[in-house]
């Protein structure tokens, strides 16, 4: 246990909670931050966290509505957002599974967050901000892949950036070049969870789902 733990403990006869009830109770279990995760804090997009973003393909996009949060991995073969000017990104909406549920929050809610990650870079950039969504066909048209344009755009008014402390992907080693562990694919998930369905039609075969998912994937990328 440590120190102040230790004091919670006495604080509560003894007995001490498994849950933190307040935040000073939460502030007495760390130390002070350092300067340097305060001062690494910009209110916009300055040339150094702009050159992270801008060779970012791959965000993970947070978002809170009415019915709860949602992480959603954000991907593209150029940088997953356009910096429009430095308090201000475009992040093109591609086709996906049609859940809509960052677009939902946003619409209701626009606070969100973004996290870039750099493959191969132990250091990750995040964003806080609030977001809306357009179809302005000039901004539409910055993103046209083989003809075929986002059916919309997430617009983010930057609040704040900052760099995140590398320890997290150094400790999953994430970048170390592992061979994939032997894991369910998405066919055995959905498999196991239509087995259940009285509708023999309604049930999803896990191999013929993985045998037809390259040639989709494929016509709808983008």
């Amino acid at each position: 246990m440590t120190d102040a733990a230790f004091e919670i403990s006495k604080a509560t006869g003894g007995a001490m909670s498994d849950r933190i009830l307040n935040l000073a109770q939460l502030e007495a279990l760390y130390d002070e931050p350092s300067r340097n995760s305060l001062v690494k804090v910009a209110r916009h997009i300055t040339p150094e966290y702009g050159a992270w973003i801008g060779a970012a393909r791959f965000c993970v996009l947070s978002t809170v509505g009415p019915d709860g949060t949602d992480g959603s991995p954000r991907g593209d073969e150029d940088p997953v957002v356009h910096i429009q000017d430095p308090q201000t990104l475009l992040m093109p909406d591609w086709r996906g599974n049609n859940r809509l549920d960052s677009l939902r929050n946003i619409v209701e809610d626009g606070r969100v967050s973004l996290m870039f990650m750099v493959p191969g870079n132990s250091n990750v950039v995040r964003v806080n901000g609030d977001a809306h969504l357009s179809v302005s066909a000039a901004h539409l048209a910055r993103f046209e892949r083989n003809g075929q344009y986002p059916r919309s755009l997430v617009v983010i008014s930057v609040s704040e950036v900052y760099s995140q402390c590398a320890r997290a992907i150094l400790r999953s080693g994430l970048w170390q070049g592992q061979a994939a562990p032997d894991l369910p694919s998405m066919g055995d998930i959905l498999q196991a969870q239509t087995a259940a369905e009285a509708e023999q039609s309604a049930r999803i075969d896990s191999a013929t789902y993985e045998k037809d998912w390259q040639a989709r994937v494929t016509k709808s990328m983008w």
